[in-house]
């Protein structure tokens, strides 16, 4: 599928496979709700739990919410994988926010992606090209192997550079971080010259409607059971092991390395994808370790332990 053809079946209220540097995402007219309510039905997604609206530009965006002051500062970040929580404009059908009053909004760093939104000349929501709660698709075939039927068609644009999913920030009245991703709360203090909140997860989890997307929890998971290693813990013998840098991996281990190296960066790129790899092994249990908690290693440590059901 080219991206005219994309955009002809986005404008006929179908869904497509969209590439963006965060994960693939399953992609309909933002502003039409039967084609909203499509992706739901696809991914067996829950109604109360709101979609990412995708723009092409910052005046795209504000056609659907409304931009504060440190809103405005924070859009300076994009395109990128940051996503906003803003009052939302009145032409946004329900089912995209559950029925909250605010949207959930970025604009994607992918040409592919954007090439898509100015072609159909719609904001597009996008949850990940996923069934609900499973591992996120972070190239073409991932998506082909989970939603092929259900979409249209799929834009390839190779795998995913950053490999999670988008920040989730809500700007005001204080800036507070709803579920970690892409951008770093260091990055985007820097930019705000204030501190940034992260909101807590028990606290987050037990509001439903949730205000943002991906923060159930569990979510992100494999078929197979996953558990954490606890700190200091002999890797298990009889599991399929997820390790951060690999350094005390037992030998003839089954086993995926995140980063040798030690770069979040790297290991946030590739989680998503070596996760699949060792369920695709068909494992009776997967035991991953945390990373580091600063930078991006809060979001990669987030999806881990929503992958493990821990919220």
């Amino acid at each position: 599928m080219n991206v005219a053809e994309a955009a002809a079946a986005i404008r006929r209220g179908e869904l497509v496979g969209m590439p963006t540097e965060t994960v693939y995402g399953l992609a309909a007219n933002a502003l039409d709700q039967r084609a909203v309510l499509r992706v739901f039905e696809a991914k067996g997604r829950p109604r109360f739990d709101p979609l990412i609206v995708h723009c092409a530009d910052l005046a795209m965006a504000q056609d659907v919410a409304l931009f504060s002051p440190r809103a405005m500062r924070l859009a300076a970040l994009w395109p990128g994988p940051l996503t906003l929580v803003l009052p939302r404009m009145p032409c946004v059908p329900d089912a995209v926010t559950a029925g909250l009053d605010t949207v959930a909004v970025r604009i994607p760093d992918h040409a592919l992606a954007l090439q898509l939104i100015r072609a159909a000349g719609l904001p597009l929501a996008a949850p990940s090209a996923n069934r609900f709660g499973c591992i996120s698709p972070t190239t073409a075939a991932h998506v082909a192997e989970q939603l092929g039927e259900a979409a249209a068609g799929i834009l390839d644009g190779g795998p995913c550079r950053v490999g999670v999913e988008s920040t989730v920030l809500r700007p005001d009245p204080s800036p507070v971080v709803l579920r970690p991703g892409g951008f770093t709360r260091e990055a985007l203090a820097a930019i705000l010259g204030e501190e940034v909140a992260l909101a807590d997860r028990a606290a987050r989890d037990a509001a439903l409607p949730s205000e943002a997307p991906g923060m159930l929890a569990s979510h992100y998971a494999p078929r197979a059971p996953l558990r954490l290693r606890a700190p200091g813990e002999a890797w298990p013998a009889s599991a399929a092991l997820l390790a951060f840098t690999g350094a005390d991996l037992p030998v003839g281990a089954t086993a995926e390395i995140l980063s040798p190296q030690g770069d979040l960066a790297e290991a946030a790129a590739t989680l998503f994808a070596k996760l699949r790899r060792l369920d695709a092994r068909g494992p009776r249990l997967i035991v991953a370790e945390l990373v580091p908690e600063k930078g991006l290693g809060e979001a990669i440590n987030d999806r881990l332990r929503r992958a493990a059901g821990l919220g």
